[in-house]
């Protein structure tokens, strides 16, 4: 095919590249969420239907792109992981999350009927990065402090919610109660004065959402059969780690 005199703007094109052997992490997170989920009348202080969108956008991210095996969800926010020794995209950094975020983003609209009984009102939206981990430890460390930040914000909420839905208070009143309080306080706040138990919340809000990828051979079809699993588990013990040696497949 003949090139054009205007071919040459390619060279401005830069092809930055994910460092071989670490682990790629793409995080999308929502955009002014908190002005779209007041908008929308998102239940309050977690919303099944919209944590489950988020979910089920996530299994159709996971459903495309099978060198992701494993992801975790909780709020407005996923993080996806790839194989280590991934070679999607000859592992372009910029076609890797573009590719997350507009799948993510698209699958939200799609499925958004399927989980609420109006329309949308607005134009969701997510932006994406991409984070690099070069060993295991660190890979593991990632996925704990988003699993700590899950509880820490949703014990938050919940206390907050709890104030103003059967306290009676306004939200700026309900922000100043909380002030300076630590997480014990929190809970004794709950247990006391609305006799809400924390620790018995379903997982969903207090773990959040692990998505586990594994493949199951068949003996009809060519490519390996992927097999996608949600659990609600605690993933900074031990426990989840041995039951599911995902690390163990790429030693440092």
């Amino acid at each position: 095919m003949a090139k054009s005199k205007f071919e040459y703007v390619r060279h401005f094109e830069e092809e930055k590249k994910c460092l071989k052997d670490c682990w790629i992490v793409v995080r999308i997170d929502g955009k002014s969420f908190h002005k779209f989920t007041k908008l929308h009348d998102y239940i309050k202080p977690n919303d099944d239907r919209g944590l489950n969108l988020m979910t089920k956008s996530a299994l159709s991210v996971m459903e495309n792109i099978k060198d992701i095996c494993l992801a975790y969800g909780q709020s407005d926010e996923y993080s996806f992981i790839f194989q280590r020794n991934t070679q999607l995209y000859n592992r372009r950094e910029s076609k890797i999350m573009t590719y997350v975020c507009s799948l993510f983003s698209s699958s939200f609209v799609y499925y958004w009927n399927n989980f609420f009984e109006y329309p949308l009102k607005s134009i969701p939206s997510f932006d994406a990065k991409i984070i690099l981990y070069p060993t295991n430890k660190k890979l593991r460390d990632y996925m704990s402090w988003r699993q700590a930040d899950c509880h820490i914000n949703n014990l938050y909420n919940t206390a907050f919610w709890a104030l103003i839905q059967e306290g009676g208070l306004s939200p700026r009143d309900s922000e100043q109660r909380l002030c300076k309080t630590v997480s014990s306080d929190k809970n004794e706040i709950l247990f006391t004065e609305f006799n809400i138990n924390y620790n018995e919340l379903p997982q969903l809000y207090r773990k959040g959402t692990v998505i586990i990828s594994t493949k199951e051979k068949s003996e009809i079809e060519k490519e390996p059969k992927v097999i996608l699993s949600v659990q609600h588990v605690d993933i900074i013990g031990d426990q989840f780690w041995k039951e599911h040696p995902i690390l163990d497949k790429y030693p440092d």
